[in-house]
């Protein structure tokens, strides 16, 4: 039995420590953010964060975790509410900015990608406050295992949405 910090939620399970990430938040704890993609770490559907670095799921071992904290797509919206310190109430009706601005947008064209595409603009977003367009397509495609793979080809969609979050994350953090 091993215990992990998943969304702010410290969670118990019964897998070997070599099973994949992946395999254990989508069943054994039932998140459905995470997808498989190709379970080589090449398209980043599988992506969450691990202590706040965009990890691949699909070929991180159970027992890499350690202590560390996962942060999946179901919990950006607690991160951001404990980012901010606001109460209970207040992260109960919260989405993160990255989230609202993929709404907005219309990023997702059939979605299969979005999970690991948020979580990447999320871990940018929290390193570069004001990234520039280069930086954006930096992270996309070559500052992780290998490029995060949009089959419908939405990323005009995306990169509005990573800029737009950027400028509501400043506005955000100037008021407190």
């Amino acid at each position: 039995m091993a215990t992990i910090l998943v969304n702010g939620v410290k969670r118990e399970v019964q897998a070997p420590s070599d099973t994949p990430l992946l395999y254990v938040l989508r069943n054994d704890l039932e998140l459905s953010g995470p997808q498989f993609g190709c379970g080589l770490a090449q398209c980043g559907a599988c992506s969450v964060l691990l202590n706040g670095k965009e990890v691949r799921s699909c070929i991180t071992p159970l027992a890499a975790v350690g202590d560390k904290e996962v942060t999946t797509l179901e919990g950006l919206p607690t991160r951001w509410a404990k980012q901010r310190g606001l109460s209970a109430d207040q992260a109960a009706k919260t989405l993160h900015p990255v989230q609202e601005t993929w709404i907005e947008e219309q990023a997702p064209l059939c979605g299969f990608c979005q999970n690991g595409m948020i979580i990447k603009a999320t871990e940018l977003l929290e390193r570069v406050a004001s990234p520039t367009l280069a930086e954006i397509k930096e992270a996309f495609t070559t500052s992780g295992p290998s490029p995060h793979l949009c089959r419908c080809g939405s990323y005009t969609a995306i990169i509005q949405a990573v800029q737009r979050a950027a400028t509501r994350m400043v506005k955000r953090s100037d008021v407190l």
